[in-house]
């Protein structure tokens, strides 16, 4: 049941993963800004999910262009590409199986995973996390979570896991607060979720997760700094960090639940 399990997990994810480029590159955009809905080359964006490339057929003018139709119908890609995406979540989701096994959070720790991964891909490029995709997270989460304590097998505890996102939000908000160009406000509502998922498995795992996010953030920005491709003041994007210390502590309280 356990190979089983993680066969699905690794399915699942790399199907998550294959449909996410369209939905990152729609996203990626700065504050205020309404979500992309054309390529590069102009081509209207249709949907929300797929690869991030568009075939346009011959004959047909772009609105808005002065130039002549294009003459061939090859795909063109205009962001990430879906194949090393489908690897990077079907190899993070089979992880996932693996260490929770056959519990119903399990379900729940997949199932997010390909939000977390697209958070990770928006904040990288444009610095932002969306709340359209942060705050449904955060509640899906703890709502998910809940039902699953109810069912047999579960292997954490659902008001560790609310005092748990309660805990990390306050604590990245005092972030905020005392440095706001250095942690943003999106980082303070993507720690409700993280906070959330490490709360589960208790404390133990909550400290864990929480710390490494930090120490994996503040080692790439030294790695900036000692390679001169940084300052001390500039910024860069955390969410990435904080998911990946989120990950890494799910994976130790799945194993050692």
């Amino acid at each position: 049941m356990g190979v089983a399990l993680i066969v699905l997990a690794a399915g699942f994810g790399a199907t998550a993963g294959w449909l996410l480029p369209r939905a990152a590159y729609r996203l990626s955009v700065e504050p205020g800004e309404p979500w992309r809905d054309r390529c590069p080359e102009r081509h209207r964006v249709r949907g929300w999910l797929g690869p991030a490339r568009c075939r346009v057929a011959a004959g047909v003018l772009v609105r808005g262009s002065d130039t002549p139709p294009p003459a061939a119908t090859a795909p063109h890609v205009y962001g990430r590409r879906a194949a090393p995406l489908a690897v990077l979540v079907g190899a993070l989701c089979a992880g996932l199986g693996a260490a929770v096994g056959v519990r119903p959070e399990a379900l729940v720790y997949v199932g997010l995973a390909p939000v977390v991964v697209l958070l990770a891909l928006v904040d990288r490029a444009v610095h932002r996390l969306p709340d359209v995709l942060t705050l449904p997270l955060a509640a899906g989460a703890a709502a998910l979570l809940g039902a699953a304590a109810l069912l047999p097998r579960a292997g954490g505890d659902w008001r560790l896991a609310l005092l748990g996102g309660g805990a990390l939000g306050a604590a990245y908000l005092l972030l905020h607060l005392i440095n706001p160009a250095g942690m943003g406000f999106g980082d303070v509502k993507l720690a409700l979720s993280m906070g959330v998922a490490l709360g589960w498995y208790g404390w133990g795992v909550w400290a864990a997760g929480a710390f490494l996010g930090l120490l994996y953030g503040a080692l790439y920005g030294l790695t900036l700094l000692l390679r001169g491709s940084g300052t001390r003041e500039q910024g860069f994007a955390f969410g990435p960090f904080m998911a990946a210390g989120a990950l890494t502590g799910v994976l130790l309280g799945g194993f050692g639940a």
